[in-house]
This record gives structure tokens, C-alpha cells and sequence, in this order.
């Protein structure tokens, strides 16, 4: 950014930013101060930051909260201390969630509408509601004055520039994982449109509301305000909305093969406040040859699972044939129940006719598969109930019922790795977890995965070992032999040091209410091989997380204090005279 004299001094958080003094993470605003002074403002009696500070002075939460001297000293352009250019930086991000909230809310309406999910068989930058997302991102960056470049539909990269050389880069992504449009209905019978936002209540229901448009809608109006103010800042802000985080992660890798690292990185795809640690992903592909049904009975045509590895579904849908489909619906009603009252009564099994065949449903509850202990695994639960049919109902043995086989003495219902026997944990990290999740089917094979979230404590090459060691004695026993596929990536693991994950921790810790302290992710994010990389949000931890699931959805409040905490949050991480 080319700053004339006449911007720098219209901005008077320079002279303190660039002092060579380490900033206290303090603000002295209370989130109940904060929510006072928004029921003051509303969008239309705000003309600039300026102006609105110049309205809070007079108001008596301003001389409660002691704010007077600090908006008095920027409307003068003089010199902040540290504790009032805080201050000054909360109550930017205030404005910017009254100035701009309804606006954001509307643009992520309008992302959450392009279906930017995987297609088989076609390239994200081949797709063209990629391109089509691309150019709403564009033409919002290049509307707000920022800088804007599409590299090779990989990734978008939206700037917000200084007159210094160092970058921060804020990552956020807008693909989503793939949606089972049937299951989108709520408790109530009401059926939702997985690409359109629907409000009921403060819940904004859409798939990408969670995971991740939400994080470049707030990125894109917080660099508006910061531009539009013309606040200096001491670093570059680069905005790099990836287009494969849900699938092959390869954008980012190609974009960093093309152009230089940030030498900090955050990824608004996690949890609040200030995540240093994440997993590793980890992944076991299991493949079974299709064969021809042996034995008498029914036979399993067809089963359903999550659409992609890292979805736990909703629910999980066989399809039976056979010659007295009445009577099996009637057996499977009945062992379905008793199943279920085994094993928790939390889930339901359905059994009925569909035409010649029976429709055999479980329906559980959808998670995001780093967060297992959040849903129900109905894909477990398919497979193990399909397994214990054995001397109940007559089946047919077939490439699906060896994998009910393998996924009932290998996995179970269990998703921390007890049952195969590789269960470990790290003090910090938490759990390895292991849940099945993806089925797939073709004219080959069956194919159902694992999906593994792995913390410190075992080596992906030693982990890997025992569960290959495991699956081959078993398949030696068994004589069923799928073909295994094996992927683990290491945990990322931060030392939490410097001044910017301090004013990172005390923005989100002060605005959330929450204990000052770092936190760990069973998700991996696009930084977690990048320099100084953690997650800043945008999830509450002691919120359930709803990317992934059916009936997706972030609450409008939610929402708006993002908008806020990120605007605050690029202010005063811009201004830090050192990270």
C-alpha cells in the first residue's frame, strides 16, 4: 500500500505500533461492555470508525468502561499507549460488525449458494462453480480495493498490503465436502436445501456456513474496514482461500511452489482460541474384490456411508434382494431392535419394502469424523449390525458382508483403536481416533476406510506397522484378503512463543469469555506443514462442530463476532512491532 502523508496522519495507531515497546495482551472492554455497545449502533447510524467513535465517547458505557481517553487520543491523532491502541483495535472490530454484519451476512448467502464440492472424475480448477465462486471472490476484493490473483484456480489470493516486507497469511477454504440431500431434514420434518441459507431462529443452515466460506466472508470485510480506514500496518496480509482442503490438498502445495511462504500463518478452519497442535490424518483403505454371492438367503446389493473420508454420515442404507422380501423386512425389524437395545438405544434401525427389495436404514448422527465422540457412527453400526445377522438372518456372503466382517473383529463401534488394539494417547493431543466412514462401491470392489487422527506419542511408520501387522494376521485367520491402503501424517506440534500468538490468544480469550490458554485439534488444517502455523478459530470448542454433518449450520451471532474478533485480530497483529 502507497501511503501519502496526508493517510499517515489521518492514522495515528502507527506512532505507538511501531514503538519498541511488547504490547500486554489486554483490552479493557468486557464482552458485556462489547454487547452494550453494539445495542447502540446499528449499520445506518454509522457513517465511518471515526464518526463512531466520536458517538461512543458520549455514550455512559464509554465513560464506564474508562474509553474516553483512548478515543479521545486517536480523533486527536496523537500517540496510543499500548493498553488504549488495544482498545482502539476492539472497538474497530465492534464497527466492523456494525457497520458491516448484515453485508457479510448476505455475501455468505451468496458463496454458501455455489456447490463447490467435489466432482468425480473432474479437477477442482477444471470445475466450473470453482470458477464461479472465484469470480464472486474477485469481484468482492477488487470492490473493497483490494488486490486480487486467481492462481491457475488453485487458489485465490486476496492482499491487503503495507509498507513492510513481512506477510501473515490467513487461510481459509471454499470447497465443502459433498452433501446427502435427503438427510438434511430437521427434527421437526422440515427439509432444507443444503446450498441455500435458511434462517430459523439464529441458525443460518448451508453447507459451508461452519467449514469454511464463513472464514473467507470475514477475512474479505475485515481487510475492507482496515482499507477503507486507511490504517497503516506494519506488515502484508494475504488472504489464500484454498479450493482442495476437503480433498487432495494439493492447491496449496502448488501455490507455495509458485510463490513465497508466509513466515506466519493462520487457518480460520479450527477452533478458538489458539490452536498449536493438530493430528495427523491418517487414513486405511480397505478394498474388497467383488465376488459372486455364496450360500442361501438374502443377498446385500448395495450399502451407503459417508461421501468422503472425513464425514461421518447421518445415516447408513443397504439394499437387500431377495425372494420373500415381506418376510426378511420382518426379520430384519426384529434383529434390528434387538440390536439396537444392545448396543445403547441412541440409534435406529429400519427395515421395509421398497418395490422387490428391503430397504435396511441405521441413523445415527452426522460429525465431523475429527470429532467422532460428537455423532453416532451409523456406518459402524451398519456393519456390525449386518455382521451379528449370522444364525438370525440367512444372508448371502458376498464381498459386503466380508467387509461387515473385518470392520465388525477389527473396529467395532469403537473409534479410539481398543479393538484392534492400537489405542494410545498423548497428554495434550488427546486419543488416536479411528472411524469408519467412506463406503464405496464400483463394478470392482467394495471399498470401506478408516479415517485415523493421530497425536504425538507413535511414529506414522510405527503406527502404521501395527495396524498392517494386525489386519494380516487377521486376513491370515479369516482367509478374507482385501487389498489395504495405508496413509499417516505426522502431528504438528507449535511452541507457542513470540508476541503474535500472545495478541491472538488475548483477542479471541478476551472476546469469548474463555480460559487463557492454547488448545489442540484432531483436524488438520492447510497450515500444518507451513512456518508458525495455528488454527485462530472459527469454532467454539465447547460447541458441537457441525462442518461435515448434515443440517450444517453457524449461528448469526456466532457469525458476527467472528467478523469482529478477525477484524480486531488483523489490527492489532498488523500493528505488533514485532511477532
Amino acid at each position: 500500500m502507497d501511503f501519502s502523508l496526508k493517510h499517515l496522519a489521518a492514522a495515528t495507531l502507527m506512532v505507538a505500533s511501531l514503538s519498541a515497546f511488547t504490547a500486554p495482551a489486554f483490552a479493557n472492554i468486557t464482552p458485556q461492555q462489547s454487547a452494550t455497545i453494539l445495542k447502540t449502533f446499528d449499520d445506518a447510524s454509522v457513517k465511518d470508525f471515526r464518526a463512531f467513535l466520536a458517538n461512543l465517547a458520549k455514550s455512559d458505557v464509554a465513560k464506564t468502561a474508562g474509553l474516553g481517553p483512548a478515543i479521545k487520543t486517536f480523533l486527536d491523532k496523537q500517540a496510543l499507549s499500548t493498553e488504549q491502541r488495544n482498545e482502539i483495535h476492539r472497538l474497530l472490530g465492534l464497527y466492523a460488525r456494525v457497520k458491516y454484519g448484515a453485508a457479510a451476512t448476505e455475501t455468505l448467502r451468496e458463496l454458501v449458494a455455489i456447490p463447490t464440492f467435489q466432482v468425480e472424475g473432474l479437477a477442482q480448477h477444471d470445475n466450473p462453480e470453482f470458477i464461479k465462486i472465484a469470480d464472486k471472490i474477485k469481484d468482492l476484493a477488487q470492490s473493497f480495493n483490494l488486490n486480487f490473483r486467481n492462481v491457475d484456480n488453485r487458489v485465490y489470493e486476496i492482499s491487503l498490503e503495507s509498507t513492510g516486507d513481512q506477510v501473515v497469511g490467513i487461510h481459509a477454504h471454499a470447497d465443502v465436502v459433498p452433501v446427502t440431500p435427503e438427510n438434511w431434514v430437521l427434527a421437526d420434518g422440515t427439509k432444507l436445501d443444503p446450498f441455500k441459507v435458511t434462517l430459523i431462529g439464529d441458525r443460518m443452515y448451508g453447507r459451508g456456513t461452519e467449514d469454511d466460506k464463513n472464514g473467507i466472508v470475514v477475512t474479505l470485510y475485515a481487510m475492507k474496514v482496515i482499507k477503507e480506514e486507511n490504517l497503516p500496518l506494519a506488515r502484508n496480509f494475504k488472504l489464500l482461500v484454498d479450493t482442495t482442503e476437503e480433498t487432495t490438498g494439493a492447491a496449496i502445495p502448488y501455490y507455495f511452489e509458485r510463490n513465497p511462504t508466509p513466515s506466519y500463518n493462520l487457518a480460520l478452519d479450527g477452533g478458538y482460541p489458539v490452536v498449536i497442535a493438530e493430528k495427523g490424518y491418517g487414513t486405511v483403505m480397505a478394498s474388497f474384490t467383488k465376488r459372486k454371492a455364496e450360500g442361501e438367503g438374502a443377498e446385500i446389493i448395495s450399502m451407503t456411508g459417508g461421501l468422503a473420508t472425513n464425514q461421518i454420515p447421518s445415516a447408513s442404507v443397504a439394499m437387500l434382494r431377495s425372494a420373500k422380501p415381506a418376510e426378511l423386512a420382518t426379520d430384519l425389524q426384529k434383529a434390528g431392535a434387538a440390536y439396537a437395545r444392545a448396543n445403547g438405544a441412541d440409534f435406529k434401525v429400519q427395515a421395509k419394502v421398497v418395490g422387490e427389495e428391503v430397504k435396511l436404514t441405521v441413523t445415527g448422527v452426522s460429525a465431523h469424523s475429527s470429532d467422532p465422540e460428537s455423532g453416532i457412527n451409523p456406518v459402524a453400526r451398519m456393519l456390525d449390525l449386518i455382521n451379528s445377522l449370522d444364525g438370525k438372518v440367512a444372508l448371502k456372503r458376498n464381498e459386503i458382508t466380508d467387509a461387515a466382517r473385518y470392520a465388525a473383529d477389527n473396529w467395532g463401534l469403537d473409534y479410539l483403536g481398543g479393538k484392534l488394539g492400537v489405542g494410545f494417547s498423548d497428554a495434550f493431543m488427546g486419543p488416536l481416533t479411528a472411524s469408519l466412514t467412506f463406503v464405496g462401491m464400483d463394478e470392482k470392489a467394495f471399498k470401506l476406510a478408516v479415517n485415523l487422527r493421530v497425536p504425538k506419542g507413535k511414529s506414522p511408520e510405527v503406527l502404521k506397522k501395527e495396524i498392517a501387522d494386525k489386519l494380516t494376521a487377521w486376513s491370515n485367520k479369516t482367509h478374507i484378503a482385501p487389498t489395504f491402503d495405508y496413509s499417516i501424517a505426522e502431528p504438528m506440534y507449535r511452541n507457542p512463543e513470540g508476541e503474535w500468538v500472545k495478541a491472538l490468544l488475548a483477542v479471541a480469550t478476551e472476546n469469548l469469555g474463555m480460559e487463557h490458554k492454547f488448545g489442540t485439534s484432531a483436524g488438520a488444517t492447510s497450515v500444518h506443514e507451513l512456518p508458525n502455523g495455528v488454527q485462530f478459530g472459527l469454532a467454539r470448542p465447547e460447541a458441537k462442530y457441525t462442518g461435515h454433518t448434515d443440517n450444517e449450520f453457524k449461528t448469526v451471532e456466532q457469525f458476527l463476532l467472528d467478523l469482529q474478533i478477525v477484524t480486531e485480530m488483523m489490527g492489532r497483529i498488523g500493528q505488533l512491532p514485532k511477532l
